[in-house]
């Protein structure tokens, strides 16, 4: 076992170990003001899914969301200042890092992710470092603002890396030994498109994609905007095309 500054780093033969037992997985839930979601969704996978450890990162909400998972004895890490959702998944991730998970899953706390999914979604973990849950695998992109931006992102991360994901900014990831040590030990890498383009590109993980489905929000507001979502866009073309290479 080797020690990279206050991590500690599986050697190849303890990961083949895990890896021929079932997986250690970890769903690592952000969550902002998601008061009238967190019970429903984590209570679900209490019932239903116990196989699965979880994670509830509490971004600084300012309602109640850390109460609701104290009332409930949900597992919760909660930050005291609002982070964003890459700081609450960084800090996630470091939490599946230094618990040995064999896998990390990015799961929404507000009801979209669906937890049928996630059994694919480690089976395909078998062949990748990284595998995206994808809702354009098997129908196509309606015509919209935000679809045109994905297929945009889908573009750049093809030109760039010589990949074609159908859908790049799927929330819904599921990261393996190799991509948990480098999003962990790496420089400041968030669950972005950019990321995963950097990754492909730069340290040669292999990622694939799952079909899957996604539900509507069911309560409270998402944090994405026609100016939030403008500017997310902006900020992955110039990263994908030109900061990657930089990293």
């Amino acid at each position: 076992m080797e020690q990279r500054g206050s991590y500690t780093r599986l050697t190849a033969e303890e990961q083949g170990v895990s890896r021929r037992t079932a997986p250690k997985v970890l769903l690592i839930i952000p969550a902002y003001n998601e008061v009238d979601n967190i019970a429903r969704v984590v209570g679900t996978l209490d019932r239903d899914y116990p196989q699965y450890d979880y994670l509830v990162v509490n971004d600084g909400s300012r309602d109640g969301t850390a109460d609701e998972c104290r009332a409930h004895g949900y597992r919760l890490l909660d930050l005291p200042i609002n982070l964003g959702l890459s700081g609450a998944f960084q800090a996630g991730i470091k939490y599946a890092y230094e618990h040995g998970y064999d896998c990390a899953i990015q799961f929404d706390a507000d009801g979209q992710h669906l937890p049928e999914y996630i059994e694919s979604l480690v089976k395909a973990l078998e062949g990748s470092d990284i595998v995206i849950g994808s809702r354009f695998i098997k129908s196509e992109k309606q015509a919209s603002m935000r679809m045109f931006g994905s297929s945009l992102l889908s573009g750049m991360i093809r030109l760039t890396t010589g990949r074609h994901l159908s859908d790049p900014t799927s929330g819904m990831r599921a990261y393996g030994p190799r991509a948990i040590a480098e999003l962990v030990t790496g420089p400041n890498l968030g669950p972005e498109p950019d990321t995963i383009a950097y990754l492909m590109k730069k340290k040669g993980l292999s990622v694939s994609e799952v079909p899957v489905t996604m539900a509507e929000r069911q309560a409270g507001e998402s944090y994405l905007n026609w100016k939030s979502s403008s500017s997310y866009m902006i900020r992955m073309t110039i990263s994908v095309l030109l900061i990657q290479f930089f990293r």
